[in-house]
């Protein structure tokens, strides 16, 4: 009798290692990737890849961010509007910080989502499932 108990909880113990990554592709993410960074005439512009590969459209998007200069003093908190987020999508978006080169920022910290709603109301994959990244060797982004 005991043998036979052996077999039953391998499978239901493979069965669990099945389903959770089911889980976890079903909730997806939202990617905030920074892209580019380069010196305008009113500043440093920074150029940021959203994608949203969760399964909840997002009618609007923002994020809180400290920018950080070369000796890690914050030098402004601001908000990133991304807008419309739809599922699946790519966005591609511009922010320009006035008055500061992109050579005097050596990182940029995301503190959370400041909105993330879609049709249904405030919803928390901008908060819970967020990957970030850069393309930008001289800025950290995270």
């Amino acid at each position: 009798m005991f043998t036979s108990r052996i077999p039953l909880l391998s499978i239901i113990a493979a069965a669990q290692f099945a389903i959770a990554p089911l889980a976890i592709a079903q909730t997806g993410n939202i990617e905030l990737e920074l892209n580019t960074a380069a010196d305008a005439e009113q500043g440093c512009r920074l150029t940021y890849v959203a994608t949203n590969n969760t399964s909840i459209a997002l009618e609007k998007s923002s994020y809180e961010v400290a920018v950080y200069d070369n000796d890690g003093i914050v030098q402004r908190l601001l908000v990133l509007e991304f807008g419309w987020l739809p599922v699946g999508k790519t966005r591609v978006v511009q922010f320009d910080l006035p008055g500061q080169s992109c050579e005097s920022i050596s990182r940029i910290s995301v503190n959370g989502p400041v909105e993330c709603a879609s049709a249904e109301g405030e919803q928390t994959v901008c908060r819970d499932n967020q990957i970030l990244s850069s393309r930008v060797r001289t800025i950290q982004f995270n």
